[in-house]
């Protein structure tokens, strides 16, 4: 059979295009000997006829860019495409103001400088988001008295 009709058989049995089938050069006379699509196929698995991989997509770029972005390049303003609470998201931005106001709050109890009634109540108002930070919530707290005064000696 001719070489090319082998070349047709095979990219019909390995699902592949015609320019993607590779010949032995060494086992031409064998593959010119094939006659059926079952001479093809063992002549597959012997490796005297096979199909070259496809050429993926290549990850160099996106590797390089990455280690751009690892040392902090490519953030600036121009690369931005989202808005500010886009980018961070709201339950970071959240979590963050809730832990430095409960974490302001904790520090109260230890100094004993706030009023032990008003502990859970202020827990319960900054879980809430009743604050806007840690600021407005020392304003409350000497606004409605909640802070233990000082003695003067």
């Amino acid at each position: 059979m001719a070489m090319n009709t082998v070349r047709r058989i095979a990219s019909e049995v390995l699902h592949v295009g015609e320019s993607k089938i590779r010949f032995r050069p060494e086992d031409a006379s064998k593959i010119s000997e094939a006659l059926t699509r079952e001479d093809v196929r063992g002549l597959i698995k012997d490796g005297a006829i096979r199909a070259i991989q496809p050429r993926g997509v290549s990850r160099l770029r996106g590797r390089v860019k990455s280690a751009q972005m690892k040392k902090g390049r490519r953030f600036g303003r121009g690369s931005r495409k989202g808005t500010f609470g886009t980018r961070v998201g709201q339950k970071p931005t959240w979590m963050s103001r809730v832990r430095a106001q409960r974490k302001y709050l904790f520090m109260l109890v230890d100094a004993k400088m706030i009023r032990q009634d008003a502990v859970r109540k202020i827990y319960r108002m900054i879980k809430g988001n009743a604050f806007k930070g840690v600021k407005v919530m020392d304003t409350y707290l000497r606004d409605n008295k909640m802070m233990v005064e000082k003695k003067q000696q």
